[in-house]
């Protein structure tokens, strides 16, 4: 339990910890390699250094006559122990020997040790073969370095050696007071490394706005989501204006995929939309038309501001004729709010005529004037509830009735119709808008007609395996060449602008529920248009 909350305790939480962790993990193995390669380094330099200055040593003793000389006659009188212990002090070596040819000795640093045989085992080469080097090995005072030197007579023979020893504890020592220099240089190398660690996590914790690095994962991947759910194209560029990122939606849009826009410029891929004004100037733009690879697209474009300069921008967009069918279903909103208003404020208006009849005891007058009014709407009204049980359906039918009222228009609604079975899949406002925007397209063309030549037509049922509906009209009809166009975006007989949405609404939301509509000659001279939906889900075309 204990070692379980101290690597809790220990364990990194911040991006500073897990940086510090890193370096201080990367210097401290840096800091052993180095340790070990510098000690081995000088270990191994001042081994040599005083494995030379033993032979050196040893060589010039060997050289001088008295030693040979002494040698020969056994040193009676003890010479080459007082020549050696007087060298010995003015070099530092543990001992210096001088042994003949059977390692009996004739000096050392210890006195009651001379005429004692040679201890370690390494005198072979000096003694057989006349060599000179350097060995290791124990002797009575311990492991040290020696040399060793042979001692020649006046005819060439090997008559003794000279070893001069340094004791490898002292060696080791002096290595430890080299290292002392090495060492506080990488102390302070340490502690610079960890400064410039404290900088760095300072600094990275600075430019990634105080963000951890789960944080940072988790708006990454936030990110990604969010921009796959918007319906609208979104760019984002860098201050170099190229690409970082574009999601689905903006492919769509622009038709292209992403290895085209991603990593290129924004100026290269799509020149038409005019982004990098903004990247130069700072400034915002919004609801700005564009065309892109023959799309018409509405774009909104907003710098990315840091420290008062342009980091990037962000674009977004949609296609123009989605925003204009929105916005024209919403002024049919606005134009049904307006209807029922008048419609409020004109019942208003016969209820205080009534009022004011009755109490001026004119029963008869407003008698006349309440079956003027109520004739054929309760009627209407009495239909809708019956035969459309749909609120949605049955109000745009009424608003419709109430509007041609208005209008003078002779407004006939087939009483034999029925729109009962309205499978749930269709949507009753897709329906609104068909039946609206065909009602609304016959209204006006009857208006340019007498008054008594005002006849607007509706017929619908529901029986069998399609939903139909037919509007007729006593209007100048359609002329045989338009056709074919006139479910195309913005044509219109009136030739006004942001006119010609109307059909091209119907026919798109036709299209959504897998149905279709046809235009005739009517009747009455005017034209009749026929829709027909299935009540079978269809694939979408």
């Amino acid at each position: 339990m204990r070692k379980s909350r101290l690597l809790a305790a220990i364990a990194p939480k911040t991006i500073q910890h897990y940086l510090a962790y890193m370096v201080a993990g990367l210097v401290l193995i840096q800091i052993a390699i180095t340790w070990f390669l510098i000690s081995d380094l000088t270990a191994s330099m001042l081994r040599e250094q005083i494995g030379q200055r033993a032979l050196q040593t040893a060589q010039t003793i060997a050289q001088i006559p008295m030693i040979s000389t002494e040698l020969e006659r056994a040193d009676p009188q003890g010479n080459i122990q007082a020549l050696a212990e007087r060298i010995r002090a003015l070099t530092g070596a543990a001992y210096i020997v001088v042994g003949d040819v059977r390692n009996k000795r004739y000096s050392h640093s210890v006195r009651e040790r001379v005429g004692q045989t040679f201890v370690g085992g390494d005198t072979g080469p000096v003694i057989n073969e006349g060599k000179s080097y350097v060995s290791e090995a124990v002797g009575t005072l311990g492991r040290s370095i020696r040399g060793f030197v042979p001692i020649f007579s006046k005819n060439g023979a090997v008559i003794g050696f000279v070893s001069v020893g340094y004791l490898t504890t002292s060696v080791q020592k002096s290595i430890a007071e080299h290292m002392q220099r090495p060492l506080l240089f990488i102390a302070l190398l340490t502690l610079v490394g960890f400064a410039i660690t404290a900088g760095i996590t300072r600094h990275l914790k600075k430019i990634t706005l105080n963000l951890e690095p789960a944080e940072i994962t988790n708006l990454y991947l936030e990110r990604g989501a969010v921009l796959e759910t918007i319906r609208e194209g979104v760019i984002a560029t860098d201050h170099k204006g190229e690409i970082r990122l574009a999601n689905k939606a903006a492919l769509a849009y622009t038709c292209f995929n992403s290895s085209e826009l991603v990593g290129n410029l924004i100026d290269d891929v799509i020149p038409c939309a005019r982004l990098k004004h903004a990247l130069t100037t700072g400034e915002s733009e919004h609801d700005q038309e564009r065309v892109v690879n023959g799309q018409e697209l509405i774009f909104n474009i907003v710098p990315v501001m840091k420290d008062n300069a342009v980091k990037g921008l962000v674009a977004s967009f949609r296609r123009k004729d989605e925003l204009d069918r929105i916005s024209h279903e919403l002024s049919s909103i606005q134009e049904y709010s307006e209807l029922l208003r008048g419609q409020t404020h004109e019942y208003s208006n016969k209820l205080h005529t009534i009022a004011g009849l009755i109490q001026i005891e004119a029963y008869q007058e407003a008698l006349e004037l309440v079956t003027r009014e109520s004739s054929g709407y309760e009627d209407i009204i009495r239909f809708l509830n019956k035969a459309v049980p749909h609120p949605v359906i049955a109000a745009i039918v009424l608003g419709k009735f109430n509007r041609a009222m208005e209008l003078k228009i002779s407004f006939e609604i087939d009483l034999e119709g029925s729109m009962v079975d309205v499978p749930d899949w269709i949507k009753q406002e897709k329906i609104v808008t068909i039946v609206g925007n065909l009602l609304d397209n016959a209204f006006e063309a009857v208006l340019e007609q007498g008054k008594d030549r005002r006849h607007v037509f509706l017929s619908f049922t529901d029986l069998g395996n399609d939903i139909v509906f037919e509007v007729e009209d006593t209007g100048a009809g359609i002329p045989e060449e338009r056709m074919d166009v006139i479910f195309e975006k913005g044509i219109s007989s009136k030739g006004t602008s942001r006119r010609g949405l109307g059909l091209y609404l119907v026919k798109q939301r036709l299209d959504e529920l897998g149905g279709f509509i046809s235009v005739s000659p009517g009747e009455f001279g005017g034209a009749l248009f026929s829709v027909i939906i299935p009540k079978t889900r269809c694939i979408v075309r």
